[in-house]
């Protein structure tokens, strides 16, 4: 099935999608498919019109693409991007979570504890204990949060 989904598609990620929804379909209406008198063609169906779906999707962005061409490539990240990505890597993920949640995209302390699952101030102690970790991790350089990128 996966050759065949290859060969419509003509790209292997692709194939191995369609194919993956082809069976996934077929598990979701197993009653019918079970008494199909031939089941792998109503599978082998599935995949072509998932890749000739996927492939009309994808005619209209290619066509859109060639109009505008690529998009320009993205600048590399800032000096201080890496340094701050870096030590964010370093703190334990409890703290890493509460951290980016709360200050690189702004969620209050009550959503980050909502998300999380946990209490508010646990939240608050993790964002406390997050910066000091960050401050010991980054030594003496002074970062800023609006500095990141």
């Amino acid at each position: 099935m996966l050759r065949y989904g290859y060969a419509m598609t003509g790209d292997l990620g692709d194939a191995q999608d369609v194919v993956q929804e082809a069976y996934t379909r077929a598990w979701r209406h197993w009653r019918t498919m079970a008494g199909h008198p031939a089941p792998e063609a109503w599978v082998r169906l599935t995949v072509n019109r998932l890749a000739t779906d996927r492939w009309r999707r994808l005619s209209g962005w290619r066509a859109a693409l060639a109009r505008t061409g690529p998009p320009p490539p993205a600048e590399p990240p800032s000096e201080t991007t890496v340094l701050l990505t870096g030590a964010l890597r370093r703190l334990p993920a409890h703290l890493r979570q509460a951290v980016v949640l709360h200050y690189l995209l702004d969620m209050p302390v009550h959503d980050v504890a909502a998300e999380t699952g946990s209490p508010v101030g646990t939240v608050t102690s993790w964002l406390h204990r997050g910066r000091l970790e960050l401050a010991a991790i980054l030594g003496s350089t002074q970062l800023e949060v609006s500095d990141v990128e």
